[in-house]
């Protein structure tokens, strides 16, 4: 049976932003679909403590999915950054993925330890310990995504369906 893979965005927070670079990727993720029938897509997620991670919680309990890749904006960054855990108060939870492999030889992705204090840290944290309390069999990650332009859109793309590509293959 084909994995399940689940891909989520935000919706902008700021009167500035004409979009989120998160559910830009998506978008373009979308019309290219390498996975027709395992790709599932939760866009736009309010930017909100308990909004976000009530969606993202009752999504993974319908589909189930085998990945869950959250993608969150970072205006201040220049890298896709695959983020290394979630943080709630002194409590970590750190992805048992193996990072290092997964972003091997990819253009322009870093490890981050660092998914700020915002709701994509929150969103993450709560999906790390979600998936851990319920002992589930599938694999997370947050994903922060520069704002694109039309001189990195050509490497973060790519750089963004290798990593789904090698989650698959796990």
């Amino acid at each position: 049976m084909p994995q399940t893979i689940l891909l989520t965005s935000f919706a902008t927070w700021q009167p500035y932003q004409r979009s989120n670079s998160s559910d830009d990727l998506l978008e373009i993720v979308s019309r290219q679909n390498p996975y027709p029938k395992q790709l599932h897509f939760l866009r736009q997620i309010p930017v909100d403590f308990h909004v976000a991670p009530a969606q993202l919680l009752a999504k993974v309990d319908e589909l189930q999915p085998s990945i869950i890749l959250c993608c969150g904006m970072a205006e201040s960054r220049c890298l896709l950054t695959v983020e290394s855990n979630g943080k709630h108060g002194d409590e970590v939870i750190t992805t048992p993925l193996d990072l290092e492999s997964l972003i091997a030889a990819l253009r322009i992705t870093a490890i981050s330890h660092d998914a700020g204090q915002f709701v994509c840290n929150w969103l993450y944290y709560s999906l790390l310990k979600y998936c851990r309390e319920q002992k589930l069999q599938n694999h997370c990650l947050l994903v922060h995504v520069p704002v694109l332009t039309p001189q990195n859109l050509e490497l973060v793309v790519p750089d963004f369906l290798t990593i789904m590509q090698r989650l698959l293959s796990l």
